[in-house]
């Protein structure tokens, strides 16, 4: 895949003629150089995040935690002296954990607890708890072969692990995901009596990861908790050993209405072109019982990192520099939708949008997404990140929070850093502040700020 990469960005070097490669080149190396001294010599991205994550903590959308991240960001900005700070109204979903869950195993004479964290979205389970047979699927087809006969006032539970061999467990992710996202639908749909799904994590452990799941329209609904993978092998184990193997699990979570909440935006003012805007944002919004550090605490303070060290470095960009915190990534995607509304209504142009949501470890490269002569151009600038690891620069995924924007022509970047740990947190009790390394997360910043600085100077066309 590298070669690939960098053959692209020869093609297009050698298309630019020996003026940029011998001149600008220079200049323009020299100048990311002075971006990656700052951020890892004077950066402010590590401490923002401490504070983000130890004392503004959890911020699930609706949420007392989400409500201090907007004032939190807003004013860090403030304090950072960009040109322009403002909050962008916009309506998210108001979803509650309640008390912590409860579930245990039974089997002939065996009760053995076992971690579950309700599913964000899904509902209570009936007062007292819920109790059946377990019935475990690996996928939907083996659901539906089993029929509403088998299925009908079980718990079903899926247990497809995600693929250990796939080197990038993003990958990984979505080849597992949608047990957890249709999965308790897909069960009520044959008469399930509630749903336990697999933790999204190639790790073992006692962690349960919980994440969004979607009700379908027109079936029953019922609750649905992830179980840790320790207690995801130890269930599979007890009820091949015994088919009668129950599990009782009890939760009180609720949705409440949407409440108003914000998109956080600081601004570099554009010295010639103000009305066109480049934009680099992470999701604000994490789930409930979590720091939520890597997910995205990392993503935003390297968004506001790449814009100030623009700033503090005295470069003067052609357009505006948006940084955004956008709000309701993991349970709805308002703040995305607000804002690529927003912009539409506005006939805002948006050059391009970087995203940061993979979590601070080693920035690798960017997915472009684009038209063929868009990424062959920004790949053309792979020699300029090569010093710093970074070689990965071509065909790929965005983000979640700007892909709205693609409708409206933007071009989409999205931060790619190693994948391998990412999962060991995501959507987890542990992802907290002290699983981030300070000098992963400064380069992550600096390189969407090089990247920005980039799509600045030359544009995407």
């Amino acid at each position: 895949m590298r070669k690939t990469f960098l053959s692209i960005a020869l093609l297009a070097f050698g298309s630019t003629g020996m003026t940029y490669a011998q001149t600008d080149y220079q200049a323009d190396s020299i100048f990311i150089r002075q971006i990656f001294n700052s951020a890892l010599s004077d950066g402010r991205s590590y401490e923002w995040l401490r504070d983000l994550t130890q004392k503004v903590g959890p911020r699930l959308s609706g949420s007392e935690g989400a409500a201090k991240a907007v004032e939190y960001t807003k004013d860090a900005m403030v304090n950072a002296k960009f040109d322009n700070v403002f909050l962008q109204n916009v309506m998210v979903p108001h979803w509650v954990r309640g008390a912590k869950e409860k579930a245990y195993i039974v089997s002939g004479k065996q009760k053995i607890n076992v971690p579950i964290a309700a599913l964000g979205g899904s509902v209570a389970t009936p007062k007292g708890g819920t109790k059946a047979k377990v019935i475990e699927v690996k996928n939907f087809q083996e659901l539906r072969a089993l029929g509403t006969e088998k299925v009908k006032g079980k718990i079903v539970f899926f247990n497809r692990p995600m693929d250990p061999t796939k080197l990038n467990t993003f990958e990984a992710y979505g080849g597992a995901v949608d047990q957890r996202g249709s999965g308790p639908s897909e069960a009520a749909k044959l008469g399930a009596v509630g749903a336990i799904v697999r933790s999204m994590t190639t790790r073992l452990d006692d962690i349960p990861h919980t994440g969004s799941m979607r009700y379908a329209s027109g079936a029953p609904i019922i609750p649905a908790a992830a179980i840790s993978t320790n207690g995801a092998e130890l269930l599979s184990k007890m009820v091949k050993e015994n088919p009668d193997t129950e599990i009782f699990f009890e939760q009180f979570s609720e949705t409440l209405s949407d409440a108003p909440s914000h998109n956080v935006i600081g601004e570099l003012k554009g010295s010639q072109n103000p009305a066109q805007y480049i934009v680099v944002g992470g999701h604000l919004d994490s789930w409930d019982f979590a720091q939520g550090a890597h997910d995205d605490g990392s993503g935003c303070v390297q968004a506001m990192e790449a814009v100030r060290l623009l700033k503090d470095v005295g470069y003067k960009p052609k357009n505006t520099l948006r940084a955004v915190m956008y709000m309701n990534e993991e349970n709805g995607l308002k703040g995305g939708v607000a804002y690529a509304d927003s912009a539409k209504s506005k006939n805002e142009k948006h050059i391009a949008a970087i995203e940061s949501d993979r979590g601070g470890f080693t920035p690798l490269g960017f997915g472009v997404v684009g038209t063929a002569a868009q990424k062959a151009k920004i790949a053309a600038w792979s020699k300029l990140f090569a010093a710093y690891g970074i070689h990965e620069i071509g065909p790929g995924g965005g983000g979640a929070d700007i892909g709205p924007l693609a409708q409206q022509g933007t071009v989409l970047l999205g931060l790619i850093p190693d994948s391998q740990r990412y999962f060991d947190y995501h959507h987890a009790s542990n992802d907290t502040f002290d699983k981030v390394s300070k000098r992963e997360l400064e380069l992550g910043g600096a390189a969407m700020a090089a990247m920005m600085y980039l799509v600045d100077k030359y544009g995407v066309e």
